[in-house]
């Protein structure tokens, strides 16, 4: 696909959250390395959580704390922001699938 060797950026209003360098194509999802930024480490916890809720299948906590994320990170392509994605950051790794549109609610 073409992915491989784009750097995402997750942003946050306080600055730079990390980058992630595709290494990996999976459609939909995309994976690579994660490169933590200044800002990482205020919402590190934030996807620890949502990642053990999930883990744990737990859906309805793990979208109640996903949503957190969603409403306070940007995820920025190299062709610029996107209105939704789907975003899980462990140690250096992180996987995301995203839109062009705004998810639908279920």
């Amino acid at each position: 696909m073409g992915f491989e060797g784009e750097v995402w950026r997750l942003v946050r209003q306080e600055g730079s959250v990390g980058e992630i360098v595709i290494d990996e194509a999976d459609f939909p999802w995309l994976h690579g390395q994660f490169l933590p930024g200044p800002a990482f480490m205020d919402v590190k916890p934030w996807f620890d959580t949502s990642l053990a809720l999930l883990e744990a299948e737990d859906y309805e906590r793990f979208e109640e704390a996903y949503d957190r994320i969603a409403r306070s990170l940007s995820l920025a392509g190299p062709s610029g922001p996107v209105p939704e994605f789907l975003l899980h950051i462990q140690d250096d790794r992180a996987w995301f699938r995203w839109s062009d549109e705004p998810f639908e609610d279920a």
